[in-house]
């Protein structure tokens, strides 16, 4: 499953390190469903200004957010998906994620692997409109991070 990390701000470093722990929990998240291995996944490190852009051209809502999901498996196949199928792409504000970071008590590595989680599992079809489907993402996020080793989130602010 491979999962590219692209790096397109420069408020917070990005090293080996996090690249290797989120490779880790993306590969956690799609594991426990049954995607094809050769499934892609792209996460995008950006700062507020980007991904409030995006927030406002996509969501209508102004100001940054911590996470954005665009999935790409969703509506008719395109030419060329069976070879390389991409499930979609995990934007995250490393400004935000250092900020609620901050505010929450835990690293910003724990943060980041958080919001990617959450991210990917946007991806694969799970939300948090209701109570059980965000009890079902909650349970799912909390199982991932602990099998990653990083401390489960509290139910603040999440």
């Amino acid at each position: 499953m491979p999962v590219f990390i692209n790096n397109l701000q420069e408020y917070m470093p990005v090293d080996q390190n996090l690249e290797d722990l989120l490779t880790r929990v993306v590969m956690q998240a799609l594991g426990d469903h049954e995607i094809p291995e050769n499934t892609e996944v792209s996460i995008v490190f950006v700062d507020d200004e980007y991904i409030a852009g995006l927030n406002q051209q996509y969501r209508g809502i102004k100001g940054p957010t911590d996470v954005l999901s665009f999935a790409m498996l969703e509506g008719p196949a395109m030419p060329g998906d069976e070879e390389e199928p991409m499930l979609g792409d995990v934007i995250i504000s490393l400004e935000t994620a250092q900020r609620q970071a901050m505010e929450y008590g835990h690293s910003s590595t724990r943060e980041v692997a958080y919001l990617t989680i959450h991210g990917v599992l946007h991806l694969l079809g799970y939300d948090h409109q209701n109570l059980p489907d965000k009890q079902k993402m909650r349970n799912q996020e909390k199982n991932i991070l602990n099998r990653a080793g990083l401390s489960a989130p509290s139910d603040a602010g999440y």
